[in-house]
């Protein structure tokens, strides 16, 4: 059988599959040629991450393809309901890149609090002129320790960003479908661990308690975060979105930090990507990233992984 990679796949994913028969062609195929090429080469599978569109056309046009894979939790760009209402396998990776998406929440809260997203710009600028007045200006940083995060939603990056948070000496709330499980297990390197308990909340709750909110939500319709929430939340709030576009209404971000209201602010996602904003982008109290909270090399080697073992016991004869 042929898999296609289209966005690639770790050297772990493909040698699990070569070793089980498969083929593996990591070739990057243009969108416009896809359709054309799956059906010359009789392709049985394709693997994307979010770059590659998987919708109704190509389903339709490709009957070859048995399985769609996608490398983390966003399935966005693949027409899931409808591959599925065509007998096609479509698999993801949900808890493959939380930990690498929770140690991105942490790298830019650690940033933001002790203002390095700031003066790593101005320091190659002005450090030299202007060192002790940068100095005083970044002075004011905070600590993280005593604080409360407030983590919206329920997918498994928000239990690895609780981890952390908790390590650090934070409060957690949850906002979101956890079900009954209130307790996070925080393990350390020696493998002992220690089980704390957590609070969940309604969304309005947490708003107002929460010091710092990060968001781990699945696809949805419409601002989870907009104008009316914003006032309920806390004077100074820090806000982090590593999760997807569209959560988080980014003109009533920028009217909020502008206004004072939120002090600390990260994006590593945006409602319009690849091309973000101008207003975003040369905001000077934004931190920002380009949508690498799964891409670590750790991150990268278990999507490969996991997807070759669910492809393998799916599709092997």
């Amino acid at each position: 059988m042929k898999i296609l990679a289209n966005d690639g796949i770790s050297q772990s994913g493909i040698d699990a599959l070569e070793e089980k028969g498969f083929e593996v062609l990591t070739v990057k195929v243009a969108q416009e040629q896809l359709i054309n090429y799956i059906n010359d080469n009789n392709i049985d599978a394709i693997l994307v991450k979010g770059i590659t569109q998987i919708q109704e056309e190509l389903i339709e046009a490709c009957p070859s393809i048995k399985l769609i894979g996608c490398g983390g939790l966003d399935m966005d760009s693949i027409d899931v309901d409808f591959a599925k209402e065509n007998g096609v396998h479509v698999i993801n990776t949900p808890e493959a890149t939380s930990q690498a998406i929770a140690e991105l929440v942490f790298a830019h809260l650690f940033g933001m609090v002790r203002f390095l997203h700031q003066a790593n710009r101005e320091m190659p600028l002005e450090g030299e002129t202007r060192f002790n007045a940068l100095k005083r200006e970044f002075a004011a940083g905070t600590e993280l320790k005593g604080k409360t995060l407030g983590i919206i939603g329920n997918d498994p990056s928000g239990k690895d960003v609780a981890k952390i948070a908790l390590a650090t000496g934070m409060k957690v709330i949850f906002s979101g479908n956890y079900s009954d499980e209130n307790t996070i297990t925080v393990p350390f390197y020696n493998g002992q661990s220690i089980d704390i308990e957590v609070e969940t909340e309604p969304l309005k709750e947490l708003l107002k308690s929460a010091d710092f909110i990060t968001f781990h939500t699945t696809s949805n319709e419409g601002y989870v975060i907009g104008n009316d929430q914003f006032k309920d939340m806390k004077d100074g709030v820090g806000i982090v979105n590593t999760s997807q576009g569209g959560v988080l209404d980014e003109v009533a971000l920028v009217n909020y930090i502008e206004s004072g209201k939120v002090k600390y602010a990260a994006l590593d996602v945006f409602e319009n990507e690849p091309t973000p904003e101008i207003q975003l982008l040369m905001n000077t109290d934004l931190s920002l990233s380009p949508h690498i909270g799964s891409s670590t090399l750790e991150a990268q080697n278990r999507i490969g992984t996991e997807l070759a073992k669910q492809i393998i016991e799916l599709l092997s004869e």
